[in-house]
């Protein structure tokens, strides 16, 4: 049921992504980028900057919803009695205002034997913070603090805009020189530049799928930098001893993460298991690089 549900968001998401830059681009009159005298260069900057970039922000506006969705993501009353959710709420507020945040974010738990957390939102005002049920269970006051810590950060750096500034501008560049490349390969010796013909089309998704892996590398690399940042993040707000211990704590435990949760709230969980070429596309890296690189910083 839960695959199903997946499957399902999934293909809703980019169904509304696809109908709503449809009807942008229509209104807009965007999109005829091919005129008899070659390629509109300016058209086809706008068509790709708008597919590029609109995907992704959708994205990131629905990113709340579809966390909640996609990982049952219950929403803690701020006001609740129980001790272990109370500990939890005044956690995140108090972080909240070490990182100087104005709106406290929202609070969830969802059930996973994962001892993780994620942050997402599509602003720093409409931020989700979520634990797992096996982050509560599996770790002591201090790691958690740690933990959470790193995700507030996650949250005061920015990183969900930023993250979708950076997909967004490789997607437009993918779609852009695919379609250049795609056009100059295939219009050659041809007398009708207007209608590229069936053979533009297969060079252009073939080139689409190169470049957004090598894209992908680009956008990987800077989601690896910004853990690291949000590591240090939150051994200032929790203390560098909480941070390596949550760290520490997460290594043992490891193989409990999946390596294949949702992308959209994987990509701001806190662990992650890269290992050979893949690393080059891990969204964070070994955990005992993050556990050295803090050990190595100057006491906080």
């Amino acid at each position: 049921m839960t695959m199903l549900r997946r499957f399902f968001l999934f293909f809703l998401v980019n169904g509304l992504v696809v109908i709503t830059l449809s009807v942008v681009m229509n209104v807009l009159g965007v999109g005829n980028y091919l005129t008899p005298y070659g390629i509109d260069y300016t058209q086809m900057a706008v068509f790709c900057l708008l597919w590029g970039m609109g995907g992704a922000f959708i994205s990131l506006l629905m990113s709340r919803a579809i966390a909640k969705w996609s990982s049952g993501v219950q929403l803690i009353d701020p006001n609740t009695n129980d001790p272990s959710l109370r500990f939890i709420v005044n956690l995140i507020h108090d972080l909240s205002q070490k990182a100087g945040l104005s709106t406290m974010p929202e609070i969830g738990i969802y059930d996973s034997p994962e001892p993780n957390a994620f942050a997402t939102g599509p602003s720093k005002s409409r931020a989700l913070v979520a634990v797992s049920t096996g982050l509560l269970s599996r770790m002591n006051q201090n790691e958690i603090a740690g933990v959470l810590g790193h995700e507030i950060t996650h949250i005061s750096n920015g990183d969900m805009v930023t993250m979708t500034l950076l997909q967004g501008v490789v997607n437009a560049f993918v779609m852009f020189l695919s379609r250049v490349i795609a056009f100059a390969v295939t219009s050659r010796g041809r007398d009708d530049e207007r209608s590229p013909g069936f053979l533009y089309y297969i060079v252009q998704i073939a080139l689409e799928v190169v470049f957004m892996i090598l894209g992908s590398i680009v956008v990987a690399w800077f989601s690896r930098w910004r853990e690291y940042r949000a590591d240090a993040g939150g051994a200032k707000l929790a203390g560098k001893r909480n941070m390596i211990e949550a760290l520490e704590e997460l290594r043992r435990t490891y193989e409990l993460v999946p390596a294949n949760g949702q992308p959209i709230v994987q990509t701001l969980q806190i662990s992650s298991r890269p290992s050979g070429l893949m690393a080059l596309f891990a969204s964070h890296p070994p955990l005992e690089q993050r556990i050295a690189k803090l050990q190595e910083s100057v006491e906080g």
